[in-house]
C-alpha cells in the first residue's frame, strides 16, 4: 500500500539495468512520464514504447501525464514573450487534472515521477510539478538521486533559498522567490 509521498527520477543516461534498481530500491511500482515529449534522442531505451516494456517486465506500472504535467505545453496563454510560465500551467484544467490523477494513484501505488534530468534542480518535475503537488495535495515529494540516495524536496530547495535569503521577507516569501528564479533558468523557450 503507498503512503502519502510521491518521488521523483530523472533517467538521465542510465543504463536499464540501473534505472530500474533505482525504482526497485525505492519500492516504486509506477510511472508517471512527466516529459512533453516523451522520446529521447541519445538513450532510445527511454522512448515511451520502450520504456513501457522495460517497465512491464518488472511489474511497474506506465502513465504517460506529459499532457497534463510536460513544461512544453502547447497552450499559447501559458506563455509570456516566447517563455512558458509554470505558474499559467498550474492553472490549467489539464494540470489539476493531473493532480487528481496523482491522489488518486498515491493510494494504491509507489508513484515516481519521471523526466530526463538528472539532477531535479534542473527540471520541471521539481520546480513546477513537485510544488503544486505540495502545495495543493499535501504529499511529501522525494527525490531519486542517481546514487539511490532520496533528498526530500526542501533538501534540493535549499541551495535555491540561501541564495534569495532576504531578511525583510518570511520563509514562504524566500520560497516563492526561490520557485522564479530557478523557472526563469530552466523554462522552456519557444524557438
Amino acid at each position: 500500500m503507498a503512503d502519502d509521498t510521491i518521488y521523483t527520477i530523472g533517467h538521465s543516461t542510465h543504463s536499464e539495468q540501473k534505472f530500474i534498481s533505482l525504482l526497485q530500491r525505492h519500492h516504486i511500482n509506477a510511472i508517471a512520464d512527466v516529459r512533453s515529449v516523451p522520446y529521447s534522442k541519445f538513450n532510445p531505451q527511454y522512448d515511451r514504447e520502450n520504456l513501457k516494456k522495460i517497465l512491464q517486465r518488472h511489474n511497474i506500472r506506465y502513465v504517460f501525464l506529459g499532457k497534463e504535467f510536460g513544461a512544453r505545453t502547447e497552450n499559447s496563454e501559458c506563455y509570456s514573450q516566447g517563455q512558458v510560465q509554470y505558474d499559467k500551467i498550474a492553472n490549467t484544467q489539464e494540470f489539476k487534472n493531473g493532480l487528481k490523477r496523482i491522489q488518486t494513484g498515491v493510494t494504491s501505488y509507489n508513484i515516481a515521477l519521471m523526466c530526463s534530468e538528472k539532477a531535479p534542480i534542473e527540471c520541471h518535475r521539481t520546480i513546477l510539478v513537485s510544488r503544486y503537488v505540495i502545495e495543493k495535495l499535501g504529499l511529501n515529494v522525494m527525490h531519486i538521486m542517481a546514487n539511490g540516495d532520496l533528498k526530500s524536496q526542501q533538501e534540493i530547495l535549499k541551495p535555491l533559498i540561501s541564495l534569495n535569503n532576504d531578511f525583510f521577507y518570511s520563509i514562504e516569501k524566500q520560497i516563492e522567490k526561490a520557485y522564479k528564479k530557478q523557472e526563469a533558468i530552466i523554462a522552456y523557450r519557444q524557438p
